[in-house]
């Protein structure tokens, strides 16, 4: 915990010295989008445990004073589907320090209707969250990236997808949509840096068992977010999908994962989910 908890956000300075430690020593400095639940946090979270740097970046400021006290990581507030706010995390980040790393976390889905009746309003949203946001925050931030990888000897871009983003599923409609379109992004960026040393990973979970999810994607019923994952034999778990961001991270700077698919054993497609006990079908194969 550090001394003294610090919170910016958009507009208002809320504190002094927010990421006055960067720079005292070797550590490199990440920015964690949807930085106050699930994955993000837990990225931010395993980060910190190994010695990183990290400015955490939700739009819930309770959840991110509690996750700054809890773990020593500068927190910013903004809605990154606003501009502005965009434009005031990167002024932050140019006068609190070196950045080396974008971990572009902040998604959700909304809705699993047919293409035909879903709310186009909802296809909106998971356009602006999943894409625009994505696309804002990587522009913004892609000039201090480039200082960093002088500082440091590479940098990284990496976005964390979804399998929603390769297969399409009923219901998918307009998240499939708008991971697809992150994921196209993603390789495109990767060609546009071709020559520089920064990397461009995308990490596509499956199936993760987190407190909101499913939740938000079913507008707040409980019993139809629970049933998402009834009887589905370790489903994987915010942390899981944390271990596999810092592991990709971490792998020495001349070895760039493009594409991590992560789900869990019980899960073989975004359709296909076993439900019940995994066990080996016929016999032991002992004589």
């Amino acid at each position: 915990m550090p001394d003294e908890m610090t919170v910016d956000r958009a507009g208002e300075n809320v504190g002094e010295n927010a990421g006055d430690r960067v720079g005292e020593d070797a550590a490199k400095r990440a920015v964690v989008t949807g930085a106050s639940s699930g994955i993000g946090r837990a990225t931010v979270v395993l980060l910190r445990q190994h010695g990183w740097e990290v400015v955490a970046v939700a739009r819930r400021e309770d959840r991110l004073r509690a996750l700054a006290e809890e773990t020593g990581a500068s927190v910013f507030v903004a809605d990154l589907t606003r501009q502005d706010d965009v434009d005031a995390l990167a002024a932050h980040l140019a006068v609190t320090g070196p950045l080396h790393t974008l971990v572009n976390n902040a998604g959700g889905a909304m809705g699993l209707d047919s293409v035909e009746k879903s709310s186009a309003d909802d296809w909106a949203w998971m356009f602006e969250i999943n894409v625009l946001a994505v696309k804002r925050v990587t522009s913004a931030l892609l000039p201090l990236l480039r200082l960093g990888a002088k500082d440091a000897g590479g940098a990284d871009i990496l976005t964390v997808t979804s399998i929603a983003g390769h297969v399409a599923y009923e219901g998918g409609g307009g998240y499939n949509a708008a991971k697809f379109a992150a994921h196209a992004m993603m390789d495109v960026l990767r060609l546009e840096l071709g020559g520089e040393p920064i990397r461009v990973i995308e990490v596509a979970p499956g199936m993760v068992h987190t407190e909101e999810f499913s939740l938000n994607r079913f507008g707040g019923d409980q019993a139809r977010a629970d049933a998402v994952y009834q009887g589905v034999e370790n489903p994987l778990t915010a942390e899981d999908v944390a271990e596999t961001i810092v592991q990709s991270l971490e792998r020495p700077a001349h070895v760039d994962l493009d594409l991590v698919v992560v789900k869990p054993v019980a899960q073989s497609a975004p359709y296909k989910v076993a439900r019940g006990p995994l066990v080996p079908r016929g016999g032991t194969g002992v004589s």
